[in-house]
């Protein structure tokens, strides 16, 4: 059975699936027909129902849970691993640090680089600076250049840029991710994994066992997909590629778990406080 499959070309990604998509495990007669895109652009394909197994971010999940059903695996959770508000010039982050209310009278007028607005970054960013609504979409990995030409006044950066930022002479503001962990104690729902609901139930649970099995011989076997990772990491060092892994890929990405749930939970309970997002009948995760 063929089934197509999104995922973004970022070393978490590829090295969650490189086993899966090149059948170093078993996936119990299931073949992928895989496409690569950045993740907002994945999240309006999830929108539209385009793709039978995709990567979105959770803020997107809202959005698109009427097609789609969670899996247990290959999520994007953890602690430490949220996005970072940033800046080329030192004075907003006297501003903004430490205290979301201290730009509220200028900041309508302050331009912020996001990397899309149905990102968890977006969601994280309007619960910690509401007053920063003067946003822009981009690509995330063109978010640096725009601060450095001046394009933009503030940028919200994730994915590997945590690592590059300051080596360009770029300071943060703020960590998201961060502040989320202080204000909940859970760790950050960045990106989960799902299943077209119109699946058969016995087809959605066998994707999420071959993916939990990809990731299982992925952290077996670290080097086994270092080409494939490779080929998609633009000019990354190795370094900064496993950096960017132990980030991202983790126990959650395994499993995850009553622990991860919960995080998730509390996330779309506090979006549906706020009605930042739709209210919804259907369940979040795969029974």
């Amino acid at each position: 059975m063929k089934l197509s499959l999104g995922f973004s070309p970022c070393p978490n990604d590829t090295f969650i699936f490189d086993a899966l998509i090149h059948h170093k495990i078993d996936t119990e007669g299931l073949d992928f027909e895989v496409h690569y895109d950045d993740v907002e652009t994945l999240n309006h394909k999830a929108f539209n129902g385009e793709l039978d197994i995709t990567k979105l971010s959770y803020h997107a999940y809202a959005y698109a849970i009427e097609k789609y059903v969670l899996l247990n695996s290959g999520s994007a959770l953890g602690f430490g691993v949220g996005p970072l508000l940033i800046c080329k010039r030192h004075e907003l982050v006297e501003w903004l640090s430490g205290n979301s209310d201290r730009g509220s009278a200028v900041s309508d007028e302050w331009l912020v680089g996001i990397p899309g607005n149905y990102t968890t970054a977006n969601f994280l960013l309007g619960l910690a600076f509401p007053t920063l609504t003067n946003k822009q979409e981009m690509v995330f990995s063109a978010i640096e250049q725009a601060l450095l030409d001046e394009r933009i006044d503030l940028g919200l950066i994730i994915h590997e840029n945590r690592f590059t930022y300051q080596e360009k002479g770029l300071y943060k503001i703020s960590d998201l991710g961060d502040y989320w962990e202080r204000t909940t104690g859970a760790p950050i729902p960045l990106g989960g994994i799902v299943a077209k609901r119109q699946l058969p139930e016995e087809i959605q649970h066998r994707i999420d066992r071959v993916i939990r099995r990809s990731v299982e011989y992925a952290f077996a076997n670290p080097k086994s997909g270092l080409d494939f990772i490779r080929s998609h990491a633009q000019e990354m060092s190795e370094e900064v590629m496993y950096k960017h892994i132990e980030l991202y890929v983790n126990r959650f990405s395994v499993s995850l778990g009553d622990e991860g749930k919960t995080a998730i939970r509390t996330l779309f309970n506090k979006a549906w406080e706020l009605e930042l997002i739709p209210q919804t009948t259907h369940d979040l995760f795969l029974s």
